[in-house]
């Protein structure tokens, strides 16, 4: 009994001793949560204060950027105005001068005007005088009429009294007396009549000396236009000295391949930025001289691409010829004319007669022509023609054998020119009679456009000739694909078919034509003679 008393007290103690320390706990819990409650509001507050001073200095930095932008955009808007001001001022100062070069042209216009003014009225004048001077002459003729009627009578008088007189002192009949006098007064009046005749002839002779001479100085004056002689170099600018190097590529393979397609010297020196072209034959440097400013331009600059280019050239170069001869028959009005043959009036301007150039020969030929025709009464448009189109054999020459006169005559009776116009290209240089008028004023014009000063040299001409004989040389040995001659003509590059040469034979052909050469020309100094044989094996990759 005893110990169950001692355990429910012990249980009841428990008990009591639980609900203290389950009291105490939710107390603690509660005093707890009030101090977190108080925390978490004291936190908030922070927080909340924390967050109105960024909010007040947002609200600062912003107003700031704001100011600083303002700032910034005006002073952006004062620079946008002053590069406005400068662009209005430059573009001002362009008008200007555009203005004043386009004052100055028409001062220079109203200059040859007045100039032109000026030579009509002396030529008026010279027209008046002359016209005062012809009435002179016809006045002069009326009075040397009147006084031959004069002396007629005067004649006749002194006839009769001398009829009588003679037939009172010689005892003479009428009619020989009358024979006496008519032989004298015959005599008397030939040698007058030879007189007269002797005269008008001296001054007829004047008249027409001094007519020619006005007529070609005025057709002279009309072909006076500019004109550069032709050069054998043409330079090309580089983008800098490193392009020298990519042009002349590995071990010279670019400079070599260039100059085999093209037949040009292509000379690199210590110019700085510059290399030169060198060829006789201006159509194939023309053609170097695109091809290589084009490799310039795209960069890519090894065989493969040098050979596509040069063919790409010489292609536009055929459609550029055709261009050149249609742009000179509509600058000089000529209309009608064969596609082939203006075609070859087109390769003219690639081709020279003693330095001059050929096309423009023709075009200053063409205008004396009109010039003469026009004051003779001949018909302009069919001289003009005849002239324009004299020389168009030279462009053929090369292909066919012949003077180029002839071929010239054959080529414009091909394409269905007139007959007078076949007949003046074939006789200028009197390789066939002459049968009209317009071969006579085409000789004349193609003399003074020849004989201009500056116009021609004698020693070009026969150096090209001697560089034409050099590669016509070379050419007529068999295999022979192309020959050029190089280095003014001290060197001689010949390519051949490599199916037909061997590298052998290559040896021996070199010989060969170096022994022709020394057989069938003269020439200074000595010509390399190299002979090119290259094989190309090509195949594509699928």
């Amino acid at each position: 009994m005893y110990y169950l008393l001692v355990f429910i007290i012990g249980l009841l103690i428990g008990i009591g001793l639980v609900g203290v320390f389950l009291y105490l706990q939710k107390k603690r819990e509660k005093t707890l949560k009030l101090s977190a409650e108080a925390e978490a509001a004291e936190i908030l507050e922070r927080a909340k204060e924390k967050a109105n001073m960024i909010v007040l200095r947002a609200e600062e930095r912003s107003k700031e950027i704001l100011v600083q932008a303002e700032k910034e955009a005006l002073t952006r808007l004062k620079e946008v105005d002053e590069k406005i001001k400068q662009e209005l001022t430059k573009y001002k100062e362009g008008l200007d001068r555009e203005f004043q070069q386009k004052l100055r042209d028409l001062t220079k216009r109203e200059e040859k005007l007045y100039q032109k003014e000026e030579f009509l009225s002396k030529k008026e004048m010279e027209f008046l005088k002359r016209e005062e001077m012809l009435e002179r002459k016809i006045s002069e003729i009326e009075e040397t009429k009147l006084q031959l009627e004069e002396n007629r009578k005067e004649l006749k008088a002194l006839i009769a009294k001398a009829k009588e007189e003679l037939e009172r002192i010689s005892g003479l009949s009428e009619k020989e007396a009358r024979e006496l006098i008519l032989r004298k007064i015959e005599e008397e009046m030939l040698e007058e009549k030879a007189r007269v005749i002797m005269k008008i002839e001296n001054e007829i002779k004047e008249e027409a000396k001094r007519k020619s001479q006005e007529i070609i100085a005025y057709a002279c004056a009309k072909a006076a236009i500019p004109f550069i002689t032709e050069k054998t170099v043409s330079v090309v600018q580089l983008p800098s000295e490193e392009m020298k190097g990519r042009i002349i590529g590995r071990e010279g393979r670019n400079i070599r391949t260039f100059e085999t397609l093209t037949g040009v010297d292509l000379l690199i020196d210590d110019t700085p930025e510059v290399v030169v072209l060198s060829c006789h034959d201006p159509y194939r440097r023309e053609i170097a001289k695109i091809s290589l400013e084009r490799l310039i331009a795209d960069g890519r600059i090894h065989p493969t691409r040098i050979e596509e280019v040069v063919k790409q050239v010489e292609e536009e170069m055929e459609q550029h010829i055709l261009e050149v001869g249609e742009k000179t028959t509509f600058e000089l009005g000529v209309y009608g004319i064969h596609p082939e043959l203006i075609k070859l009036l087109g390769k003219l301007k690639f081709r020279t007669s003693y330095s001059q150039n050929v096309l423009q020969h023709s075009i200053e030929t063409a205008i004396i022509c009109v010039g003469l025709a026009g004051e003779l009464g001949l018909d302009p448009k069919k001289a003009k023609r005849a002239a324009l189109l004299h020389d168009i054999g030279k462009a053929a020459s090369y292909e066919q054998e012949g003077p180029h006169a002839l071929i010239g005559a054959e080529l414009a009776r091909k394409y269905g020119e007139d007959e007078e116009i076949v007949n003046a290209i074939a006789s200028h240089h009197e390789d066939i009679p002459i049968t009209s008028l317009y071969g006579v004023l085409l000789q004349i014009a193609d003399a003074l456009s020849g004989a201009r000063p500056g116009a021609r040299r004698e020693l070009l001409e026969a150096y090209l000739k001697r560089i034409q004989q050099l590669e016509g040389i070379a050419q007529s040995f068999e295999g022979v694909e192309k020959a050029y001659a190089i280095q003014a003509g001290r060197e001689i590059r010949v390519i051949v078919n490599s199916k037909v040469v061997s590298d052998e034979r290559a040896f021996v052909l070199a010989r060969e034509i170096a022994q022709a050469i020394e057989k069938e020309l003269t020439y200074p100094g000595i010509i390399k003679v190299t002979v090119l044989r290259e094989t190309r094996a090509i195949e594509y990759a699928k």
